[in-house]
């Protein structure tokens, strides 16, 4: 009869085997049967988690020692094959592969065996090609060695399409349901879609409109190398106003990022409340109303409970040309006396005060509780994007914290009065005005307990749509004729 190590690496053309011995187990015994009498040798196994999401899936494989693996990728059909080395199978494993569900957007299925003595191979299915990566991470925060899968689709839908396309079938419903009884359509105005490809190729839409003029359907769109330094120039509120009543169907994007997620658990309460979920709540339910503006979308970093890098976050508020990012997180202090939400804004100086400062360090601390593949990272492209900040956006950025603050300490106590200033990474894109808010302090027991409450929640995303809206009335949103 077979070995199980010979039949895992048969079924897998192209992965070298490994010399097997004759106590591998045999075919037969099936390796969800195996006992806890299996231990591991050099390093013990202590938590297995996933985490699916349809930007990626990650698996951890987390142990008190370091271990080390060899992976193998076969495209048709396309799987994974990951060699552990140090370990034997033990019922850890067995938990892994019960983690994964059948709606897990990326992996279809998982097989784990003895294939040598000390190795283990690990055999994931996935459900579409795929770029895989797998690297580890060395003991941080609440973690011992972390040994991480990252399983990225090969093709992935282009978000700015998505997110106009959507507005699109909208609009074309909701005037289906306005059509006169005879049956002839209302048309449409505007076309988003026209719209996107107009800014992609500078060309006018259709009409001999500018597409991108969100103001004045009459004027020209406003030149390429514009940035939010125009802005300091806006018209009167009382005409910008009216303005924006004329305004043409330019889609306006707000970026929603909750922080933290998935491996980061964020700052976490004296009652167990975890930042990052609440943070998720909060985040979605602003997206709802944002998303019920005329004219106005929502985009999340994270829709789950998955983790993105910080530098990821900004990336894809730009990818979707965003024209405001907002950062939410829940505050935490070392006593549980601090309370009250903050607001805060890029820095170009240092931070506005060693709190500040402190706060910043803590956040861009993410990336390590998180767990980033540095090798994976393209630290040319990164430095140049998040060093590249200018005067006019972080003027912008305190004028959306300013009008954010103030609604904020409508439904709440504020920390501090001002918009504070420091270096967040997660808030450096050069094109985009972007603010941080912390919306409370969760080590504060009476705060932690408002931010688990529907009630506050509701208020807070009302405080929030209000700040925004008070920002784009006096800072109507410009146009875009850049390029993705």
């Amino acid at each position: 009869m077979k070995t199980l190590a010979h039949l895992l690496t048969a079924a897998i053309p192209g992965i070298p085997s490994v010399p097997r011995r004759r106590h591998v187990l045999q075919a037969g015994s099936l390796v969800l049967l195996l006992g806890t009498q299996h231990l591991a040798r050099g390093a013990n196994i202590v938590a297995v988690r996933v985490w699916p999401s349809a930007d990626y899936t990650r698996l951890t494989i987390e142990s008190d020692g370091e271990i080390k693996a060899r992976q193998f990728f076969v495209a048709d059909p396309p799987r994974l094959a990951v060699d552990i080395e140090g370990i034997d199978f033990i019922p850890a494993l067995r938990e892994l592969v019960a983690k994964v569900t059948s709606d897990d957007p990326n992996i279809s299925g998982m097989r784990v065996g003895q294939n040598a003595p000390g190795v283990v191979r690990l055999v994931i299915d996935l459900k579409r090609p795929m770029l895989p990566q797998v690297f580890t991470l060395p003991p941080v925060a609440a973690y011992q060695y972390r040994l991480v899968f990252d399983l990225y689709p090969a093709q992935t839908v282009d978000p700015l399409e998505a997110l106009i396309a959507e507005r699109l079938a909208e609009r074309q419903t909701a005037a289906g349901a306005a059509a006169p009884a005879t049956g002839s359509a209302t048309p449409v105005a505007g076309d988003p879609l026209g719209e996107l490809m107009a800014r992609q190729s500078g060309r006018p839409a259709a009409g001999g409109a500018s597409p991108t003029n969100p103001v004045n359907p009459g004027a020209p769109a406003a030149p390429s190398t514009a940035t939010a330094s125009a802005r300091t120039a806006s018209p009167p509120l009382g005409q910008a106003r009216t303005q924006a009543e004329n305004k043409t169907d330019r889609l306006v994007i707000v970026a929603l990022d909750p922080g933290h997620g998935g491996e980061d658990p964020g700052a976490i309460g004296p009652g167990g409340t975890r930042e990052k979920d609440v943070v998720l709540q909060i985040a979605q339910r602003l997206a709802a109303r944002i998303n019920q503006q005329p004219n106005m979308r929502a985009y999340l970093t994270r829709d789950a409970d998955f983790f993105v890098p910080l530098h990821i976050r900004v990336q894809k508020a730009r990818k979707v040309q965003a024209d405001l990012f907002v950062s939410i997180h829940a505050d935490a202090f070392f006593t549980a006396r601090p309370q009250g939400a903050s607001v805060f804004a890029l820095s170009g100086k240092g931070a506005s005060s060693s709190a500040a400062r402190w706060m910043a360090d803590k956040e861009n601390s993410s990336d390590l509780v998180g767990g980033i593949n540095v090798k994976a990272k393209d630290a040319q492209v990164q430095s140049a994007m998040l060093d590249m900040s200018t005067t006019a956006q972080i003027n912008d950025s305190l004028k959306l914290g300013s009008a954010m603050l103030g609604e904020i300490g409508s439904v709440g106590k504020l920390h501090k009065a001002n918009v504070e200033q420091a270096g967040f990474a997660v808030l450096k894109a050069p094109d985009i005005p972007s603010v941080l808010v912390e919306t409370a302090f969760i080590s504060n027991p009476d705060e932690e307990a408002k931010l688990r409450s529907d009630g506050y929640q509701v208020q807070l995303a009302d405080a929030l749509m209000r700040g925004i809206n008070r920002y784009f009335a006096k800072n109507p949103p410009l146009a875009r004729n850049r390029q993705l």
